[in-house]
């Protein structure tokens, strides 16, 4: 029996040491990055002069464009941007798996997060990676669409009821907001980007009064989340992060529009903590 009791709590140590030993994600809401925001990634990230980036812009119609500009922004801080842009049936030379497994910083572009994850899904390897390297500690960070692949429930940003793409919903109601699987890197919120610029609050209230488990985080542009610990998170940047919560899971519907009461909305700056 001692025995036993001794090898629970051996193995409990060790689940508890690795749950807290994930590294870092930084998660930016699109628009332009400032300077200050830029640094603290870097720093959070504990790069060196030298060190190498691994930035993916596959999410990007254009992704020359994509890397080019995130480029610049790591080269400014001497840091070595490397692209990391391939498409599906591009075999990977192994070289290049080994280099990025060895990366402190991973950075996902923007532009469409479906598009992203149609084709990392395809590249079960470089997924693989992707996690592991977060796992042993180091940072993961997305703009825009690479902010939305960041949840395991990822908004893809289209509406189940209506045809046409719009950068807002005209409605708060049932079953419209379209999603798919992302990374999982969070598991009990979804992340969504343009936040306020694009007044995305009817889509992330419709999807968090249908489901209430989740939280809402809705990143402004030019304003990230840095996430610690798994769920623990402080605002960098120049606006705003809110947060929507449905805690008493409240729902209710009439001709497809949803109801709901005790819905919480908080609105975080520059400097603030909160958990999710």
């Amino acid at each position: 029996m001692k025995k036993f009791l001794l090898v629970v709590t051996v193995s409990l140590f060790n689940f508890s040491f690795s749950q807290n030993n994930k590294g870092k994600l930084f998660i930016i809401g699109g628009g332009s990055r400032p300077d200050f925001l830029v640094d603290r990634m870097v720093k959070e990230a504990g790069l060196n002069p030298g060190d190498a980036v691994a930035i993916f812009p596959q999410a990007s119609s254009e992704q020359d464009s994509s890397f080019y500009y995130a480029k610049q922004q790591f080269e400014k801080r001497n840091l070595k941007a490397v692209n990391y842009a391939f498409k599906k049936g591009e075999k990977l030379p192994s070289s290049k798996l080994d280099s990025l497994k060895k990366a402190k910083l991973i950075y996902v572009g923007g532009g469409d997060q479906v598009i992203f994850m149609d084709i990392i899904n395809t590249y079960p390897e470089v997924k693989n990676i992707l996690k592991e390297s977060y796992e042993k500690g180091n940072m993961i960070a997305g703009t825009s669409a690479g902010a939305a692949i960041m949840s395991e429930v990822m908004i893809t940003g289209n509406q189940l009821k209506y045809k046409d793409y719009e950068n807002t919903f005209d409605n708060i109601e049932s079953q419209n907001v379209e999603t798919s699987s992302g990374m999982g890197f969070i598991k009990s919120a979804v992340i969504d980007q343009h936040f306020v610029v694009r007044s995305r609050y009817n889509r992330l209230l419709s999807l968090i009064i249908e489901n209430p488990g989740y939280q809402g985080i809705g990143i402004d542009e030019g304003t990230a989340i840095l996430v610690k610990n798994n769920n623990k998170a402080e605002v960098v940047g120049k606006a705003q992060v809110i947060v929507i919560k449905n805690p008493k899971n409240s729902k209710s519907s009439y001709n497809e529009k949803l109801g709901s009461r005790g819905i919480t909305l908080d609105i975080y700056l520059n400097g603030d903590e909160f958990t999710f």
